[in-house]
């Protein structure tokens, strides 16, 4: 019997071996991408449930790789990423995401719960000054603190902010962009979230200003804006709601106004979610294409410029990861090792879909009825 237990193991660990020909990842290596096995059971978990069981794994302590990031980089590269994935969770995926609207009124607020109600005291650790959760703009900054105020500000020409302006921020998160839209342009700022906890602190940020922070869904709003800035909350949208979501926008904004959308986008049209991801940090979230983005603003907006951050988000992940290391001491009396591992594991993953180009992050400004030509600002 327990002969047969171990050819049973070795044959499982010689197909993952297989498998990872060709990426350089080497199990048992030496090398900081190569993957630690502590327990055997890993490989026949990873074959049944996929990137699923692979993640669950990490974060019971099977395994262990000190550059996760590099691990998962050279696995996308070598097209290793279908197949990480199980074929009957996204089979079932597919089948709820196509006879279900899983970003439905009464689901909206599962993410928010699930993930951004999570403690601030964790976010605000991770995060910088700015409590801006979304990509940072590299381009001449050094800093993360530096490249957030740079994103904020970059998203504040191209929207062609003046004081006085009427602003409406979906998903406004911990008040970032809403604070700076309205303390360095003196705009008057709406601004809406599905959290709790985002709420409350973006309140208290933004005491004094001309904000307003609602607890509240999109579909829900009223009002005319001069301007919109949607920042990381269109992945929550969910590909069955994106007409409402984009007729929503044109019904709120007012005429010759601009409308900004910030978010992540996949290379190629399908629907899917990595079924870790799913389950334990952005519950029903779904990433757009370039055509599943644009098709739904047809007839309703005209996109006026498209720039790809995409290599930024790597560097904005890494460095949300170096402050989350940094920060965990602190933060282990109230969070367990199981919470540790899962936000190191997500951090790192997701910088790796960005290094490999698999995932991208974008800007896109749309306006309504505008007249004049819109100059892209960089």
């Amino acid at each position: 019997m327990a002969g047969d237990t171990q050819r049973t193991v070795s044959r499982a660990q010689q197909t993952a071996e297989r498998l990872l020909e060709g990426t350089g990842i080497a199990i048992n290596g030496s090398n900081p991408w190569d993957i630690q096995v502590h327990d055997e059971r890993l490989y026949g978990r990873a074959f049944r449930e996929g990137s699923l069981g692979l993640g669950e794994a990490y974060m019971d302590g099977w395994w262990d790789c000190e550059r996760i990031d590099e691990m998962v980089t050279r696995l996308l590269r070598a097209g290793l990423g279908d197949r990480a994935e199980s074929v009957w969770v996204r089979m079932l995926y597919a089948f709820q995401a196509t006879f279900t609207n899983l970003q439905s009124r009464t689901r909206a607020y599962i993410v928010g719960e699930k993930h951004y109600d999570l403690g601030n005291d964790l976010f605000q650790k991770m995060l910088d000054e700015t409590m801006c959760y979304s990509c940072a703009y590299w381009k001449e900054a050094d800093t993360l603190h530096d490249a957030q105020l740079a994103k904020l500000d970059l998203i504040a020409r191209k929207l062609e902010l003046k004081p006085g302006m009427k602003v409406l921020d979906i998903g406004c998160g911990w008040g970032s962009f809403a604070e700076f839209a309205a303390r360095q342009y003196g705009c008057h700022v709406t601004g809406i979230t599905i959290s709790k906890e985002q709420a409350q602190l973006a309140r208290e940020r933004c005491q004094g200003l001309t904000v307003e922070i609602i607890l509240e869904d999109y579909r829900e709003l009223t009002g005319t804006f001069d301007r919109i800035v949607s920042i990381g909350m269109f992945e929550h949208v969910g590909h069955k709601n994106y007409s409402t979501y984009f007729k929503t926008a044109k019904r709120l904004l007012a005429k010759d106004g601009l409308f900004l959308l910030h978010t992540i986008g996949t290379n190629t049209s399908h629907l899917g979610a990595d079924p870790w991801i799913n389950k334990y940090i952005f519950p029903n979230g779904i990433l757009p294409s370039v055509a599943q983005l644009i098709k739904p603003t047809e007839h309703l907006f005209v996109m006026e410029d498209w720039q790809n951050l995409g290599p930024d988000y790597d560097r904005t992940l890494m460095a949300w990861y170096e402050r989350f290391e940094e920060a965990w001491p602190s933060l282990s009396d109230r969070y367990n090792e199981r919470t540790y591992r899962m936000f190191r594991y997500y951090l790192l993953i997701c910088a790796a879909t960005f290094r490999a180009r698999s995932t991208q992050l974008w800007q896109v400004v749309f306006s309504h009825d505008r007249p004049a030509r819109y100059d892209a600002t960089r």
